[in-house]
């Protein structure tokens, strides 16, 4: 008896509804066609049926003609069923899974792809192992209209072979699981297309080319960017990432509810997923998370930067697609990008990218990045997919182990180049504590309710704007606090001086009250009723020399290393977000109590605009209306019907300050406004007739703010950043400070005066707040 009889279990239904049947054999060995053969007959029990045999999936595909025995049945009349069948071969199950580790590699390699001689082996020793599978039958008739209906250049019979291979791909998944549903057949499906090939020749001939040279081209940038996902290195690497995350890090923490929910959009919708990006091992948490939920793998766009021996060619195979920086001349590969975007989307296959660009060296999310976002609105705005959902994700850490890295970058060391010694020394960084991980899915954003349908180009433009800082709001949104980031902020706040763990408590007891009250996002339940939490956090800072402690006196004492206040701001930067409308809202009262208006109203209202702009290139706000409506929700937690002090006038205002708690101006804006300080100032100072080069400025901007903070004309050490001077430069370009022409000079010192007047109510905020704190106020 055949091994597959002793399973009928393990068996497809006969497909019987009453027409001529003809299966359609995928065969890579003499095994496999024998076992298909076997089954039809066993099955057929006098069933009308032919069983005829196309180029096999598996193996070699070069033979791409169908057999002229099915091209003369398609031709037959009959409208016979077409039914498509495989063999499947399927990995040992560990633990209720069945996935390729490094042993079965290197024993026989691919379990799923066995040779000859292994799928002997495996069907007498393991026949569980060895699944005959069917796709989804369709008729001639069915398959012909369809074939008519296409823009491919395929004969009907090799369109049939396609059109079965894909079959027996959806079913085989069925079977291994969703986290394996990825494409296969790329290169054929889109040099099959006519619109393809046709846009192919019409760039030939606009480039003075012939038409074969530019589809070479075309194959070649295809073969260049595309993912070729390997089920078989999908598991190695997974297997992979687990060992190497537990390295340094405990678990991944994750809403299972969330999770549900993204398969079930999935199901009907392409996903883009939008990532924050703080750390080299977020693409691999992420592809971690989703191949332990059984989610299909993410098609990530990633620099070309990234293509580099050996991990261009695992990291291909696992779902990255490679993009060149710049290509804003060369048509053919735009074509070839975009075709390959618009075949991902309609065959709904989730992509990710990060909406930032590049990791973040700050802790705050980078400005968006609208390029392959362009490219989504563009494949919806096509109708390649009926809608398309942005998930914005957040993936936070309780430390990171890059920070020192991004620290020295921010005081001017330039980056270091990714290579084979660069993936070395991350492993090696990766062998010390550095607590657990935290990803969080925002809600999904639909680009069918978002954008404006028929836009023009500049309604376009707006689509992608619009829906890229709403990502980004988003991933703020869910980002959770973490016990580090408090602790590091209450550092931060008192950097003169150093700190006992009960000072650090009492530091933080009004802000996680605040925290509480808003119900802001948290990694866990904030237990600073205790000393054990904030102990364990300074000891984790330490071990990794962002904390020193002195502990000859009676009592320890903790501080931020003179070296590592960047490194420390980092953290408090992941989370200042939540904290920024509030801290807007005290300078905009302050500013309106030194009023000497009788109603401070619009005076309160215009300041927090301004404030507002001021700060465009550093925060991403909601729109105008939808700030206002946040700002007013947030006076309202300290005072309802607040808005009615403000028609008293100044001491409304001033009274109003008063009962906010905490302050947060003097640390949520500070370090941020300070540096604006360095940048005003130099320049101010920059010749007038000449234009600014910012690599010099930059160096000028990083000198002068080191020799402000030994003269404490800043007091914020972390202010000294160049990814701060840079943004600060970005403000100054939008208000065409950069450029020389009349007038430029009085601009520049009334741009420079405009900031320091900021500084100067933040320090007073700071001195209000210290009063609080001793019960002064």
């Amino acid at each position: 008896m055949n091994r597959i009889e002793e399973h009928p279990h393990l068996e497809p239904s006969w497909p019987d509804d009453g027409r001529p049947i003809v299966f359609l054999g995928d065969a890579s060995s003499a095994l496999e066609r024998r076992l298909i053969k076997e089954w039809t007959e066993r099955q057929a029990e006098g069933h009308p049926s032919d069983l005829i045999w196309i180029p096999p999936s598996r193996r070699s595909r070069r033979a791409h003609h169908a057999d002229p025995i099915l091209e003369r049945r398609l031709r037959s009349g009959d409208n016979a069923l077409l039914v498509p069948l495989r063999v499947a071969w399927l990995p040992p199950e560990r633990q209720g899974k069945r996935s390729v580790t490094l042993v079965d590699l290197l024993k026989f390699g691919d379990p799923r792809d066995p040779d000859p001689i292994r799928q002997y082996l495996i069907l007498s020793r393991s026949p569980d192992r060895c699944r005959i599978v069917m796709g989804l039958p369709a008729s001639i008739d069915e398959i012909l209209d369809a074939h008519q209906q296409s823009v491919e250049t395929r004969t009907p019979g090799e369109f049939v072979g396609h059109r079965a291979w894909l079959a027996l791909e959806r079913a085989e998944r069925r079977l291994r699981g969703n986290r394996y549903k990825v494409p296969k057949f790329v290169a054929e499906d889109l040099t099959g297309s006519q619109e393809f090939l046709d846009t192919v020749a019409k760039v030939a001939e606009d480039e003075g080319r012939s038409i074969e040279s530019a589809q070479r081209r075309s194959q070649r940038y295809l073969r260049e960017i595309a993912a070729s996902h390997s089920p078989m290195v999908i598991d190695l690497i997974a297997n992979a990432i687990h060992w190497l995350y537990r390295q340094g890090y405990g678990a991944i923490h994750y809403d299972e509810d969330e999770i549900r929910t993204l398969y079930e959009l999935g199901q009907d919708h392409p996903l883009v997923f939008l990532p924050s990006h703080k750390s080299q091992l977020d693409r691999l948490v992420l592809q971690y998370l989703l191949w332990e939920n059984d989610l299909p793998p993410n098609h990530t766009a990633g620099g070309i930067n990234l293509n580099f021996f050996p991990i261009g060619q695992l990291i291909r195979r696992t779902g990255v697609f490679f993009i060149r920086r710049s290509f804003k001349d060369n048509e053919l590969y735009k074509h070839v990008l975009w075709s390959y975007v618009d075949y991902l989307i309609e065959k709904r296959f989730p992509l990710e990218w990060y909406l930032e660009g590049g990791r973040s060296r700050s802790g705050k999310l980078l400005p968006p990045r609208f390029g392959m976002l362009s490219y989504v609105v563009d494949a919806h705005a096509r109708e390649k997919a009926d809608d398309v959902y942005l998930i914005p994700t957040s993936i936070a850490y309780d430390q990171i182990f890059d920070v020192g890295s991004y620290a020295a970058e921010q005081q001017g060391t330039d980056k270091t180049s990714e290579g084979v010694g660069w993936l070395i020394d991350s492993i090696r960084t990766l062998r010390r504590r550095y607590g657990d991980i935290y990803v969080r899915f925002g809600e999904p954003i639909s680009m069918k309710a978002e954008c404006i349908p028929e836009a023009s180009s500049t309604e376009r433009s707006l689509n992608v704007q619009k829906l890229a800082f709403k990502a980004l709001r988003g991933v703020n949104k869910v980002t959770p606090i973490t016990p580090t980031s408090v602790v590091t902020l209450a550092l931060l706040a008192n950097e003169t001086k150093a700190m006992t763990v009960e000072e650090i408590r009492e530091e933080l007891r009004s802000l996680v009250g605040y925290i509480v009250r808003r119900r802001l996002p948290t990694t866990e339940r904030v237990r600073f009723g205790g000393t054990i939490q904030v102990r364990e956090v300074l000891d984790r800072l330490r071990e990794h020399n962002i904390v020193t402690r002195f502990d000859e006196g009676p009592v320890p004492v903790y501080r931020i290393q003179e070296t590592q206040y960047l490194a420390a701001a980092y953290y408090r930067n992941t989370i200042v977000h939540f904290f920024v409308t509030g801290a807007i809202a005290e300078l905009a009262l302050l500013h309106a109590a030194e009023s000497d208006q009788p109603d401070v109203t619009d005076v309160f209202w215009d300041e927090a605009m301004r404030l507002r702009d001021l700060l465009k290139f550093e925060f991403f706000f909601s729109d105008k209306e939808a700030f206002v409506e946040e700002l007013r929700q947030e006076v309202n937690r300290f005072r309802d019907g607040w808005e009615s002090s403000l028609a008293d006038g100044p001491g409304g205002a001033r009274d109003l300050l008063g009962r906010l708690r905490p302050l947060r101006a003097h640390w949520a804006l500070g370090p941020f406004l300070e540096a604006y300080v360095v940048v005003g100032d130099a320049l101010d100072s920059w010749p007038h007739d000449e234009p600014v080069d910012t690599k010099q400025f930059l160096a000028a901007s990083l000198a002068l703010g080191k020799q402000y903070r030994l003269q404490q004309k800043i007091t914020k050490a972390e202010a000294v950043s160049q990814i701060l001077f840079k943004s600060a430069l970005g403000l100054a370009a939008n208000r065409q400070l950069l450029e020389p022409h009349d007038g430029i000079g009085a601009e520049r010192s009334a741009f420079a005066a405009e900031i320091r007047d900021v500084v100067r109510r933040i320090d007073s905020i700071e001195t209000l707040s210290a009063g609080q704190k001793a019960g002064l106020v």
